[in-house]
């Protein structure tokens, strides 16, 4: 990629879109917009470019919530929708870079340092040992990373649709429930927004009480201030499933990098999640909890990590690019 002009990344959800110069190698003068503002995301981007360069940026990397695989994409959450073809030829770019949102997660991962994360437990990182992320939001992310060669892949899948494992007697409640309710009880269905509400509902209506939350940040509240009783134990039980979770990650792909953790519902946990017993059930595998037990857990700290693992994705693809050329 020989092209000299200015580049961008982009972050982009259902509601906001936050894009960033690429300068020095870091990203900078990072501006946020809301999505509703704007007609399209061509239109969104050249507000920017207007904003802060003088030219036509040359290349640039889009990170969105939603499928990337084929030329057209569509945002799940929001309106937009573009040909990837088409936007680089609007945009006037010479390369342009369509990844999911979590993919540029998983690659902002290795660039991360200690003031970013937030260590849970014991354990240390092996230098390019695979890494796997998970995030509990809307629904539930889950990403691989393996370094090859001189370079680090993401192993894309659907791991936030597996079956959901329970463990515990709480497990068994709330397996019962969505298998009552679904006919199948997955993983997304308990770590996620939504999950919080089912764990909660499940934990009432087992007891014969009635459940009277029914958003999910109304039961972490609940919870967090201990005024419903019923909204703490399934806090309690949510962090309990994530450590089983990502305990079953780290025995999937021997994670010897670490194990991530994102999303917005575990952001919101706060300390309560530090201090739970995530960590705990993280290590409870019998007979392998050797194997898993020097292996680290981080919370993501840092705010900028889509923006981050755009620019991560996007220097390995020019670093490629110019070693073909």
């Amino acid at each position: 990629m020989n092209s000299g002009g200015p580049r961008f990344v982009a972050d982009v959800g259902g509601t906001n879109i936050r894009l960033a110069l690429i300068e020095n190698g870091r990203i900078a003068k990072i501006e946020k917009y809301l999505c509703a503002d704007f007609d399209s995301i061509a239109s969104a981007i050249q507000h920017f470019q207007q904003n802060n360069v003088e030219t036509s940026f040359s290349a640039g990397c889009i990170a969105i919530a939603c499928p990337v695989n084929d030329d057209m994409v569509k945002m799940t959450n929001h309106t937009w929708a573009f040909s990837k073809l088409a936007l680089k030829q609007t945009l006037g770019l010479e390369h342009l870079f369509v990844i999911n949102d979590f993919t540029a997660v998983a690659h902002s991962l290795p660039t991360l340092n200690h003031n970013q994360v937030i260590q849970i437990g014991q354990g240390s990182a092996k230098e390019n040992g695979n890494i796997a992320v998970f995030g509990p939001g809307t629904g539930l992310g889950v990403e691989h990373l393996t370094h090859t060669g001189n370079a680090w892949h993401t192993l894309d899948g659907e791991g936030g649709h597996v079956d959901f494992a329970p463990t515990d007697p709480s497990d068994l409640i709330v397996w019962n429930y969505l298998y009552k309710k679904y006919g199948r009880a997955s993983a997304e269905e308990v770590l996620s927004g939504r999950g919080i509400v089912n764990i909660y509902t499940a934990l009432c209506l087992h007891d014969g009480e009635i459940p009277h939350l029914t958003e999910p940040s109304d039961v972490t509240k609940a919870g967090l201030d201990s005024s419903d009783i019923y909204a703490e134990k399934a806090i309690h039980q949510f962090c309990r499933v994530m450590g089983s979770f990502a305990g079953n990650l780290a025995l999937n792909l021997c994670t010897k990098g670490g194990i991530f953790i994102g999303g917005g519902v575990t952001s919101h946990l706060g300390e309560f999640f530090i201090n739970s017993e995530f960590r705990s059930r993280f290590e409870a595998k019998g007979d392998f909890a050797h194997y898993v037990k020097d292996i680290p857990t981080y919370l993501i700290n840092e705010p900028d990590h889509g923006l981050l693992g755009a620019l991560a994705f996007l220097t390995q693809q020019t670093q490629r690019i110019n070693e073909d050329e």
